[in-house]
């Protein structure tokens, strides 16, 4: 009972300090939005992004910080050694729990750029937010759908290009582009109702990250494939800021990207398949890899 009781004031106490110190950056990551917003000069853009991006690298910072005062849980991670502020890279990760995203933001702040999201460009017209991703360099794709594309056959190759203009700003600046490439989160109902050929994997969806690639037209030289284990089962939101995660498990690792890699993958049929042939190749070593580390095969790491 006592137990429970400290774990519950431990989950509150830092659910409280992640919410003050989201509110405290979120004021002048606005304010530098709209001074960015204000003056369409390049220097002063690139200027208030550099200003942006350590704003959210703070954010992270002390949100690691709770975590290890009030959490303890052990991270062993492999694979960092090739890590740099200076690439860009295309980052995949397997999808459990909401947990996984502050299990990137912990192991990557300050080892690679800055993670950022593909987003729907609807999106860009939530209020605040909308402002917030686009002042921190969220690219927001526009995608057309094949129905629409047969009745308007002059719109084929516009998404990429319009999303391609969307990533121009990252021709100079070294990004990490993360997409969850089963789309969602994994459970065994979900598992089983796919009829998934993996023990721990959903199926990947290729569409999203071919279409990235194709988007950033070479830009992305590396892609960082990570595998985020949990010994102890799949933990909730909750249970990590309880502190009831003892261990996780992350393996990192650096892959070239291929020109082989970039092509029309919605109106290519030879390029669809080669692509997620290499895909699914990729999802099978990271099935056989989340065994070992959910076994306890993998070496430990640098402890969190």
């Amino acid at each position: 009972m006592q137990n429970k009781l400290i774990e519950r004031l431990r989950g509150s106490l830092s659910t409280l300090l992640y919410f003050i110190n989201t509110l405290f950056w979120f004021i002048p990551v606005l304010l530098l939005a709209l001074l960015k917003l204000m003056v369409p000069l390049a220097p002063w853009r690139r200027g208030c992004t550099a200003l942006l991006d350590g704003c959210a690298g703070y954010w992270i910072r002390f949100n690691n910080l709770v975590q290890k005062s009030l959490t303890r849980t052990r991270f062993e991670v492999t694979g960092l050694d090739k890590a740099s502020l200076q690439q860009w890279y295309m980052v995949i990760a397997n999808h459990q729990s909401w947990v996984d995203i502050l299990v990137l933001q912990r192991v990557f702040n300050g080892q690679i750029p800055f993670l950022k999201f593909f987003l729907k460009k609807e999106l860009i017209w939530v209020p605040l937010l909308g402002l917030a991703w686009w002042a921190l360099d969220f690219p927001f794709m526009r995608r057309y759908s094949r129905k629409l594309l047969e009745r308007k056959p002059h719109l084929k190759g516009k998404d990429i290009e319009t999303t391609r203009q969307a990533c121009a700003r990252f021709a100079h600046i070294p990004v990490s582009v993360m997409n969850f490439v089963e789309g969602t989160r994994f459970t065994p109902r979900k598992h089983d109702k796919q009829g998934a050929p993996y023990r721990h994997l959903l199926h990947p969806r290729a569409g999203g990250i071919a279409f990235t690639l194709a988007a950033m037209g070479g830009k992305l030289h590396q892609l960082v494939d990570v595998t985020i284990g949990y010994p102890g089962g799949i933990p909730s939101f909750w249970d990590f800021m309880c502190g009831r995660v003892e261990t996780i498990r992350v393996r990192v690792r650096f892959l070239p990207i291929e020109p082989r890699l970039v092509g029309d993958y919605f109106n290519d049929p030879e390029f669809q398949q080669g692509f997620q042939q290499w895909l699914n190749g990729i999802w099978r070593e990271k099935d056989q890899t989340l065994t070992r580390l959910l076994a306890g095969g993998s070496r430990p790491g640098q402890p969190g």
